[in-house]
């Protein structure tokens, strides 16, 4: 582990303890946790997608506010549902958050996580004649065509009367840094495989969709090497990046051990069913300072990776998650590798 971020899924609701009483609330307090992050020298703020749910669900206005709010840190998501996404305007925004940032960027995409609506990327316009029950083929299919867009191919056929006859014409912007910044969420052997033959980074969650009876951090961390092996066998020679998930709570205080302190009692990894899959969970870190680093040190994948985010409660406000990620970066992660983000851009590990 080289750094860390936070990882926030944008609740709000209107009931009591909750500091995210409408979205409003939740989108200022989200770039408010990131300017605090940015000073901490915390390396990422990133977000969760999801659509017809009291959560954030249109990152790019978002990241762009947090971009220009900040100066050093990552922002980015974990993950972009790419069922809901034309990939050409995808294509534009994300190279223009790419150059607002100066690079700052960790765009996580996939197929998306189960959501409350019936198939409701059909209800934004898009239909997947292939696959009904999941999406997985339009989503696969338009990842395609945006990331032939950002490597710049021409797309629309010119108008001969504009640009003369027999040109292709690419998508505006185009930013040269932007391929290198782009993820794919992972959370099998054969989607960890295929995301290091396309030569990109890799994302893998809070949980796996396997369930073999190993615990979930060596399910997770044979995931990541079969990510690197494939990268390197299908001749990509970059220093490609990967981030995991995980809940940790350092305890430090009384309002630390109210909130999470049970939590350090329920030190198991849990068995379920996710969008059909039987999956393994990782389970919650929740200890005083030195038990969480012997655990972290313990955990495979999070070793493993260079990128560790942590889930942070955001219905709490910004003074409680920033006293939670001052608290791992004080008394946790230097004793993991960390680097805070005055020494420069985080840097994926040689294949």
């Amino acid at each position: 582990m080289k750094a860390f971020g936070f990882l926030s899924f944008g609740h709000y609701a209107d009931v009591p303890g909750s500091a995210t009483r409408t979205a409003g609330d939740m989108l200022k307090q989200t770039i408010e946790i990131a300017e605090g992050a940015d000073e901490i020298g915390v390396n990422g703020a990133y977000v969760r997608v999801h659509h017809w749910a009291r959560q954030a669900a249109s990152p790019m206005p978002l990241l762009t506010a947090m971009a220009a709010r900040t100066k050093r840190i990552e922002v980015g998501t974990g993950v972009i549902d790419m069922r809901y996404e034309n990939p050409f305007q995808f294509a534009e925004e994300a190279a223009a958050l790419d150059l607002i940032s100066d690079g700052r960027i960790a765009l996580g995409v996939s197929r998306g996580s189960p959501e409350t609506a019936l198939r409701g990327y059909e209800t934004f316009g898009y239909v997947d004649e292939e696959d009904t029950e999941r999406g997985s083929v339009i989503a696969r299919e338009k990842f395609d065509l945006f990331l032939r867009a950002i490597d710049g191919e021409g797309i629309a056929p010119g108008d001969p009367r504009m640009v003369g006859a027999g040109r292709y014409l690419a998508i505006e912007p185009q930013s040269p840094t932007l391929r290198d910044h782009i993820w794919w969420g992972s959370g099998s052997r054969p989607t960890a495989i295929e995301t290091g033959r396309k030569g990109l980074n890799m994302m893998s969650s809070t949980l796996v969709t396997e369930a073999t009876g190993q615990p979930f951090h060596e399910l997770q961390r044979e995931q990541i090497d079969l990510f690197r092996s494939a990268y390197k066998e299908a001749g990509h020679t970059g220093t490609p990046r990967v981030s995991v998930s995980r809940s940790v709570f350092p305890l430090v205080s009384d309002m630390d051990r109210a909130y999470f302190g049970l939590r350090s009692e329920e030190n198991a990894d849990q068995i379920g069913i996710i969008d059909g899959f039987r999956s393994t969970f990782g389970k919650t870190y929740a200890a005083e300072p030195d038990v969480l680093i012997e655990q972290l040190r313990q955990d495979e994948a999070v070793m493993a990776a260079d990128t560790l985010m942590l889930t942070i409660p955001n219905q709490l406000g910004p003074d409680y998650n920033l006293h939670v990620l001052e608290s791992f970066a004080k008394h946790v992660a230097p004793a993991l590798g960390w680097k805070p983000n005055t020494e420069g851009p985080v840097q994926g590990d040689p294949v």
